[in-house]
């Protein structure tokens, strides 16, 4: 334990500094919200030692996110999900109870020692050659496409007509403006496209809100945990939204099997796959799940934008067909949409080794649970 720091005079009064301790990484471990330290979460950035019971839930990025890497070195991650490090290290400073020993290591034991100090140093290279700089008419060419397809789907009704031709022309016109729209939602939810946090969150909201109808704080909520640990079992919501379909993972489809968990034949799951989760991933789970979180956690603006959606597209569209073609409309876009999102997607992000957390190092966890 290290020594306790002294008193420091301010305007005459001696002001108490927190007291500092050293820990071990063997401390750190048992710190995860389970076990005989239920209430205890900690976590370790750059060898500073920070106590998250009480943070965890008012965590900005959702407390299931952070309290994930509870009792482990969040070092690489912490660099990762964070653009303006400045102004969260001032969140961090009364968090920080202590730091690692000076007998005790830099990196995790249990990770790639050689592994984790290669990908930092690469990290560090890349950035200093600027080659996560965006390009600024890249994306802004992208946001003029999307707006230009999304108007052409309509004009091609406004004057074609609403037969079978100009309405699947229409219809596949609309997909893909609504899927570049999702690709582009994607870059700016992760911070990537505006130096400025909050032009990236303006401009978020505005594409995946009023262009695709959908919550940006809810795709921010789960996708943030997805890239904190993907693929495993109880930390990323990607492998939990179906649970009752699909069996996912070498070793834990072998035992959920065992323990007969499952309520489907999953051992013919791939005879049915293709035409349930790609068509209807969007259509039902998606397009409720959406409404559902944006309304339990209080989205209130998210849910306003959400409306803009779904009164633009009905009144715009709603002029030109009758009811029921206009929700025939609606169903199959977002089925058209749900397949070659899911194909693109889900293919190379859902591996056989689908597990437990094991508290593997950043660079392993991102590279090893992807195809």
């Amino acid at each position: 334990m290290a020594p306790q720091q002294g008193d420091r005079k301010q305007d005459g009064n001696a002001v108490a500094e927190p007291v500092m301790r050293w820990f071990t990484w063997e401390e750190v471990a048992q710190r995860t919200g389970q076990g005989p330290a239920l209430q205890e979460r900690w976590v370790v950035i750059d060898r500073k030692v920070y106590d998250i019971s009480h943070f965890y839930r008012r965590h900005p990025g959702g407390a299931l996110l952070i309290s994930s890497h509870a009792g482990q070195d969040v070092t690489d991650a912490f660099v990762a999900f964070h653009v303006d490090k400045l102004l969260v290290n001032k969140y961090l400073k009364p968090l920080q109870i202590g730091e690692l020993a000076p007998d005790q290591p830099s990196i995790e034991p249990t990770k790639n020692k050689m592994l984790v100090k290669d990908f930092r140093e690469l990290r560090a290279s890349v950035e200093k050659m600027g080659l996560l700089k965006p390009n600024k008419l890249f994306f802004f060419l992208h946001l003029a496409h999307i707006l230009l397809l999304d108007t052409a789907a309509w004009l091609i009704l406004f004057y074609f007509g609403t037969s079978f031709v100009p309405f699947i022309v229409s219809l596949l016109v609309l997909t893909i403006s609504q899927v570049q729209a999702s690709w582009l939602q994607h870059d700016l939810g992760h911070l990537s496209v505006f130096r400025k946090i909050k032009w990236n969150h303006l401009l978020h909201k505005f594409v995946m809100c009023h262009l695709i109808g959908a919550s940006a704080k809810w795709w921010t909520l789960l996708h943030s945990r997805h890239h904190s640990k993907p693929n495993c079992f109880r930390k990323d919501p990607d492998i939990d939204m179906h649970p009752f379909l699909f069996t996912l993972g070498k070793k834990f489809s072998v035992e959920l099997g065992i323990k007969k968990k499952k309520y489907m034949p999953y051992n013919h799951q791939h005879k049915y796959f293709f035409i349930t989760l790609p068509p209807l991933l969007f259509p039902t789970y998606f397009n409720c799940h959406t409404f559902y979180i944006a309304y339990t956690k209080r989205y209130w603006v998210d849910l306003a934008c959400m409306l803009t959606f779904y009164i633009r597209f009905f009144f715009t569209y709603g002029s030109l067909l009758e009811m029921k073609s206009l929700l025939a409309y609606y169903f199959i876009l977002r089925m058209l949409e749900s397949s070659w999102f899911v194909w693109v997607s889900q293919m190379n992000h859902i591996p056989m080794d689908i597990y437990y957390d094991k508290n593997l190092d950043w660079v392993t966890t991102q590279v090893k649970r992807t195809q």
